[in-house]
């Protein structure tokens, strides 16, 4: 049996930019991707914290140390500048492997989305 588990987490990271215009997804900055064990393309959810919103997109890779998180497309319409939100994946496992996995949670800076 295999189950969902989640498997990254940028917890309370702060919106630097809503494209409207864009095809869509997150951009986040390729420094949270990497310490948050996170990949082009891959799904994830997206909560924001100010209003409740919860959906689900995919990611492309930001520029390095910007600090970046701009959601593009459709997704704009969920958020303004200045939210805070978490960025969720999850990943499909055996029900014993998921018993021990470990999944990647960071907290970054919410006023400088920098790794702390």
């Amino acid at each position: 049996m295999n189950i969902e588990v989640i498997k990254s987490k940028i917890h309370q990271v702060r919106v630097t930019e809503a494209n409207l215009h864009y095809v869509g997804s997150v951009t986040i900055d390729e420094d949270l991707m990497d310490a948050a064990n996170l990949i082009v393309h891959e799904k994830v959810q997206v909560v924001n914290i100010n209003n409740g919103e919860r959906f689900e997109t995919y990611v492309i890779k930001g520029e390095r140390g910007t600090g970046s998180i701009c959601l593009n497309g459709p997704a704009a319409r969920k958020v303004i500048v200045g939210d805070i939100v978490i960025i969720m994946s999850y990943a499909s496992m055996d029900f014993e492997e998921a018993k021990s996995f470990k999944p990647s949670f960071i907290f970054p800076d919410s006023a400088s989305n920098s790794i702390v």
